[in-house]
C-alpha cells in the first residue's frame, strides 16, 4: 500500500524547469522567469498533474550542464520523484547538442520521464518526434552565433578602450557615463592603507589581521552593504575576515594608476566558460583612463618590493628593518637575523648558508645591527646631500649609471636571445634531416618517432624561455621611468635623521655584505648597497661627499670599520 501510495504521488508529480541567461539574447517579457513559470503550471495543471516542483537557473548559460537547477532536477529524477519534465522550449534545458541528446535519448526514457516542450510542440507521451535533435543542434549553432558575435563585439569595445570588466575595489562606475569609473573614495582609503602598509614592511599577512581587527569590511560584504550587486560568494567567513590572497591582489591591480587592461584573461571555446590568464602581448594597455586611487612611483615601487619584503623574527618574536635586504657577497644567500644569547642587547646578521650551520658558505658574513643602521643611515644622508647640492651632477649620475646597467643588461639577454635561436634554427635542420633519413629508409620509424621527440620536446621548452626572454627585453624601455622615480624619492628624504622600513623599501633594493678582512691591523668591512632602479652608485670623487666613518667594538678588543665595495662592473 505505501510503495502505491509513493507511486501515485510521483505520477502525480511534474518538475518545471525554468532558465535564462545573457546568451540566450532574448527580447520580450515571454522569456522571463516569472513568465515561464506561469505557462508551465497553466500547461502542467492542464495534463493532470497536482504536485508541481520548480527548479530554476537565472543568468547561466545553456552552453553548459553545470547549472545548479538543473543539477537539482537531475537528482529530483534519480530520486523518482517526478514522473515529467516541463520546459518552455528545448533550448531551456540546454545548448549543448551532445549532452541534451543524451537528456533526452538515454536519461529520461531509462528514468520514465515524459517531457513536453510546450512552445516546440513536444510530448513524448504523444510519439517521438523527428525534429527534436534537429533543434537541438539548431540550439547549439545559435549559441555558438551568438557567442562569436559576444566576441567580436567585446575585441571592438576593448580595443578602443572602454573598460571589459567591473571595477576593481576601489572605483565605481560613472552613474553619467557607465564606461568611466570614478574613485569610491571611501574603499580608496582602504587601497592606499594597503600600500602605505606594504611600504612600511608589513606582510599581506599582517595587512589582513589588521584590517580585520580594525572591522573594515573585505571587498564583497562592502559592495553588498552599498547595494552594489558583484559576483561572488558569501560564505560564513566573517564581513570583517579578510585573507593574505585579497589584500595580494589589490596590490597586484595595475588599474588603481588610472590605467584600463582589457583582456587580461580569455577562454578556449563557447563551451568552456573557465576564464584563463593571458599573454602579457595579447592585453589591451590604455594608460591614465581614469584618476587614480594610487600614483605610478608608488605602485612601482610597491611592485619592486612584492616578494622581498621578508620580515624574518628571532625566537622571541622580535623582527628587523634589515630582514630580506641583506645578502651574502660570496654565495648570493639571505643573512637571517639573531642576537646574542649571553647579550641579548647585541643584535647581528650572518649567512643563512654558512657551512658552520651545514651550509656551504665559507665564513659567517657575520654584521652587526647598529653597525648596519650607522652605515646606511650615512650613505642615505651623503646620497641626498649628493641630490641637493650637486643636482645636476646627481642626475646626470643617477641616468648615466642607469643606462649603463641597462645597456649592458640588455646586451647580455641579447647574446643569450640570440643563442636560444641559433639553437631552435638547428633543431629545425636535424629534424629535417631525421625526416628525409626516415624517408630514404635510412632511419626506421621507431627510430625517427624517439629522435624527433626528444628533439620536439627541447624546442618547446626552447620556446617557453624565447618568449619570457623576449618579454623582458620589450620591458627593458619601462625601466627609465622608474629612474625619474628614484629621484624623487631620493629628494624626499633630503632630512631624515633616522632610518625606517618605509626609507629602505623605497630607497634600497638590497644590500651586499662581505666577510669582514684584517687590513694593517683594522677588521674592514665592506658593505655595497644596491639602490632601486639604478643598483649601486659610485660618487664622483671630486665631489666634497666624505664615506660615513663607522667604528664598531663587535667583542672585545676586535673593532669594524666600515668600507664601500668597488662599483661592480
Amino acid at each position: 500500500m505505501k510503495q502505491s501510495r509513493s507511486k501515485k504521488n510521483r505520477d502525480n508529480t511534474a518538475i518545471l524547469y525554468v532558465r535564462l541567461s545573457r546568451d540566450d539574447n532574448l527580447e520580450g517579457d515571454s522569456y522571463s522567469i516569472q513568465n515561464q513559470k506561469k505557462l508551465l503550471i497553466k500547461v502542467a495543471k492542464e495534463k493532470g498533474y497536482t504536485n508541481l516542483i520548480t527548479f530554476s537557473d537565472d543568468g547561466i548559460s545553456g552552453v553548459t550542464m553545470n547549472r545548479p537547477g538543473f543539477q537539482q532536477l537531475i537528482e529530483a529524477i534519480e530520486k523518482k520523484q517526478a514522473s515529467a519534465v516541463f520546459v518552455k522550449d528545448m533550448s531551456r534545458l540546454g545548448r549543448n547538442y551532445i549532452e541534451v541528446g543524451k537528456l533526452t535519448e538515454e536519461f529520461f526514457p531509462e528514468h520514465e520521464i515524459r517531457l513536453v516542450a510546450v512552445s516546440d510542440s513536444i510530448d513524448t507521451d504523444e510519439g517521438e518526434n523527428e525534429l527534436t535533435p534537429i533543434r537541438n543542434l539548431f540550439n547549439e549553432w545559435y549559441a555558438r552565433d551568438i557567442s562569436k558575435k559576444r566576441r567580436i563585439s567585446n575585441k571592438i569595445k576593448g580595443n578602443a578602450g572602454e573598460p571589459m570588466g567591473q571595477p576593481p575595489y576601489g572605483y565605481l562606475k560613472d552613474p553619467n557615463n557607465p564606461r568611466r569609473w570614478i574613485i569610491d573614495e571611501e574603499a580608496a582609503a582602504v587601497v592606499r592603507r594597503i600600500y602605505s602598509m606594504t611600504l612600511d614592511g608589513f606582510g599581506t599577512e599582517q595587512i589582513a589581521a589588521t584590517l580585520s581587527e580594525d572591522h573594515i569590511l573585505t571587498p564583497i560584504y562592502y559592495w553588498r552593504s552599498h547595494g552594489i550587486n558583484r559576483a561572488g560568494k558569501v560564505t560564513e567567513r566573517p564581513p570583517y575576515k579578510w585573507n593574505s590572497s585579497s589584500v595580494t591582489k589589490i596590490l597586484s591591480l595595475r588599474e588603481y594608476c588610472g590605467d584600463v587592461i582589457n583582456f587580461k584573461t580569455y577562454s578556449k571555446s563557447y563551451k568552456n566558460k573557465k576564464r584563463l590568464p593571458n599573454d602579457e602581448e595579447n592585453m589591451s594597455v590604455f594608460k591614465d583612463v581614469h584618476e587614480p586611487v594610487i600614483d605610478r612611483a608608488t605602485w612601482e615601487k610597491v611592485q619592486q618590493k612584492r616578494g622581498k619584503i621578508r620580515r624574518r623574527r628571532t625566537n622571541e618574536g622580535e623582527k628587523n628593518i634589515f630582514s630580506g635586504l641583506l645578502v651574502c657577497a660570496d654565495c648570493g644567500h639571505n643573512l637571517h637575523y639573531h642576537f646574542n644569547q649571553g647579550n641579548p642587547d647585541i643584535k647581528y646578521f650572518n649567512c643563512s648558508n654558512y657551512k658552520g650551520n651545514r651550509g656551504t658558505c665559507p665564513s659567517t658574513h657575520y654584521v652587526r645591527v647598529d653597525f648596519l643602521e650607522q652605515v646606511v643611515l650615512g650613505e642615505v644622508r651623503r646620497l641626498t646631500r649628493f641630490a641637493s647640492k650637486y643636482e645636476d651632477e646627481f642626475v646626470k649620475a643617477v641616468i648615466g649609471h642607469s643606462e649603463q646597467t641597462l645597456v649592458a643588461d640588455g646586451q647580455r639577454k641579447q647574446k643569450e636571445l640570440n643563442s636560444l635561436l641559433a639553437r631552435d634554427r638547428e633543431i629545425d635542420n636535424v629534424i629535417d634531416h631525421l625526416y628525409e633519413d626516415n624517408v630514404a629508409g635510412k632511419l626506421s620509424d621507431e627510430r625517427f618517432a624517439k629522435m624527433s621527440k626528444r628533439y620536439e620536446e627541447e624546442q618547446s621548452e626552447l620556446a617557453k624561455l624565447l618568449k619570457a626572454l623576449q618579454t623582458e627585453i620589450g620591458q627593458q624601455g619601462n625601466k627609465v621611468v622608474t629612474t625619474d622615480i628614484f629621484i624623487t624619492t631620493v629628494r624626499k628624504y633630503t632630512r631624515a635623521r633616522k632610518l625606517n622600513q618605509r626609507m629602505l623599501n623605497e630607497l634600497i633594493d638590497y644590500i651586499e655584505v662581505h666577510q669582514a678582512e684584517k687590513v694593517d691591523g683594522m677588521h674592514v668591512q665592506k658593505l655595497k648597497i644596491h639602490y632601486n632602479c639604478v643598483g649601486s652608485i659610485e660618487m664622483p670623487d671630486m665631489l666634497p661627499l666624505p664615506e660615513p666613518e663607522v667604528l664598531i667594538q663587535t667583542r672585545k678588543g676586535v673593532a669594524v670599520s666600515y668600507s664601500p665595495s668597488q662599483k661592480a662592473i
